[in-house]
């Protein structure tokens, strides 16, 4: 199983419920830390201005209220700071839950409300970049990222904002930006970019189609790569170390999917992990984040 420890390897070791069809086994992004309490449910860490906290909990009462009650005790841990990105594993992610509402999309109700709760109206400028993938788990996961210093976020053109959609996908649509930079000093910035997948407007392109979907999702992941900045090929050739999750739906199509990454996107110094995951939306078979430590945005 898949270990995420964005700040430092702890003790016991944390999984998050993917397994690993091939790359990288854990994933270690912001370099040495230490332990700096609790609050709630979230374990916080501390590594160089980074503030990074992670909470898991059962479900039984619902997604929505599972989330509100996380996403609160999340903006308790990162008061004072910036709240730059979020990453969540969601328990059976496409099956109907309480009142046959699909997970995820009670997921993204609760997350929505927790947002306007905290930040009023106008709250979607504060979104930070997130992932949403199904998890193996039983509890949902929901680890955070937070510093002093503001993010800027940025949207692909080619596609609506995600906190714009129309309700034909939920009652309140997904809470999140599609790219959030973070200035470091010296020139340099961290790059978040939000779980990307085969979506133009607001609708799916290609779907049930691994390969139609993973031309779609690299065009995707080009254009917030241009962006953010970041020329066409998300900072290749700009520096820094670049850390990529690769969800799949259909463990049999990890062969094809390297093959085409491999010659498309990826360089043999990132840091890579190919996981078996299910995607927000039933119909997507695939869905790649991205984390670029220390680039020089242009």
């Amino acid at each position: 199983m898949y270990i995420l420890e964005p700040a430092f390897i702890s003790k016991p070791r944390r999984t998050v419920g993917l397994p690993v069809l091939a790359g990288e086994k854990e994933e270690t992004l912001f370099g040495d830390g230490h332990e700096v309490g609790t609050c709630g449910p979230f374990e916080l860490q501390k590594a160089g201005r980074w503030r990074v906290g992670r909470a898991s909990m059962t479900v039984e009462g619902g997604l929505e209220a599972a989330t509100r009650f996380l996403y609160d005790k999340l903006f308790e841990a990162a008061e004072g700071l910036q709240l730059c990105r979020v990453w969540h594993y969601v328990p059976q992610i496409n099956e109907l839950g309480i009142g046959g509402l699909e997970n995820y999309r009670a997921f993204c109700h609760g997350r929505s409300l927790a947002f306007e709760e905290k930040y009023g109206a106008g709250f979607e400028r504060r979104l930070p970049s997130a992932s949403a993938v199904g998890t193996e788990d039983e509890r949902l996961t929901v680890v955070f990222a937070a510093c002093a210093t503001e993010p800027r976020h940025f949207e692909n053109p080619e596609q609506v904002a995600a906190y714009k959609y129309p309700k034909k996908h939920g009652p309140r649509p997904p809470s999140f930006s599609r790219a959030s930079i973070v200035p470091a000093g010296g020139g340099s910035s961290d790059v978040f970019i939000s779980g990307t997948a085969a979506i133009v407007g607001h609708e799916t392109v290609a779907p049930g189609d691994t390969p139609g979907q993973i031309e779609r999702t690299v065009r995707n992941l080009r254009l917030i790569s241009r962006a953010c900045g970041l020329e066409d090929d998300l900072g290749a050739r700009l520096g820094g170390q670049r850390h990529f999750k690769i969800y799949i739906r259909n463990k049999t199509d990890l062969a094809l999917v390297k093959t085409a990454l491999e010659g498309a996107l990826l360089n043999v110094t990132d840091k890579v992990s190919y996981l078996r995951s299910d995607i927000c939306r039933a119909e997507l078979t695939l869905e790649i984040e991205a984390t670029l430590i220390g680039v020089r945005v242009g």
